[in-house]
């Protein structure tokens, strides 16, 4: 799976974890030098808090494109270590 954003691969894996409809890559697949800070959190009733990164691409700014929970719940330790994108990031095969 690839996760485009401005027609640049912004993270890669083979290995990648659904839930709820979006897929959540490895953190390690996704390309840090396109990604920086944003102190966005939002709360999950069941997966927990979600923390973001927003994405950097040719001086374009796509704000908490990027989500994912530090220390999710015990429901959802599936997803520990992995981030997951929307705001017009595309996921393909």
């Amino acid at each position: 799976m690839k996760a485009v954003w401005k027609d640049v691969v912004i993270a890669q894996s083979d290995d990648t974890v659904v839930v709820e409809g979006n897929h959540y890559f490895p953190e390690s697949s996704l390309k840090a030098e396109y990604t920086t800070f944003s102190n966005h959190r939002t709360s999950c009733p069941w997966k927990g808090q979600a923390h973001y990164k927003s994405l950097l691409v040719n001086g374009e700014m796509n704000p908490d494109a990027v989500w994912y929970y530090p220390e999710p719940s015990e429901a959802a330790q599936a997803i520990k270590g992995r981030v997951a994108f929307w705001k017009g990031v595309q996921v393909i095969e």
